[in-house]
């Protein structure tokens, strides 16, 4: 039985009947380039280095209206969060438009930095089918 270690755990997964086992190239991962910038940009832009960053992910999936996620949004980093994240893509649901949802959260960290003197941080998903959209 061809099986593979997980990473991080002790455990081995075993073929899946009907699927084959699919890996990145080794030229891949030997020339893939990271991210420009990590950790020590956000803590930058953030204007936080003492402590580590706390954020959360908002689902709007879930059924929230654009008005209650941007009020979810304020109320997490009012309340000392610092960052939030929406990793939907650019879509709409038929509940909460993608422009309402922007608007509302945007207005949310407006809001909350003047409140906390404190930057706040927002980070959204920003991927489509097509790359006009996108931009």
């Amino acid at each position: 039985m061809n099986s593979h270690r997980l990473p991080g755990k002790g455990r081995r997964m075993g073929p899946i009947m009907g699927h084959t086992m699919h890996y990145i190239p080794t030229a891949c991962i030997k020339t893939f380039q990271v991210p420009p910038h990590g950790i020590q940009v956000e803590r930058n832009k953030l204007n936080k280095y003492d402590r580590p960053l706390l954020g959360c992910t908002i689902k709007p999936k879930l059924g929230l209206f654009a008005k209650n996620y941007g009020r979810a949004d304020y109320e997490f980093l009012g309340g000392r969060l610092d960052f939030t994240k929406d990793d939907e893509n650019v879509n709409s649901q038929p509940f909460m438009r993608w422009r309402d949802r922007f608007l509302f959260y945007a207005e949310a960290i407006y809001k909350s930095q003047a409140e906390t003197g404190e930057i706040k941080g927002h980070y959204l998903n920003a991927t489509t089918s097509t790359c006009e959209e996108m931009i």
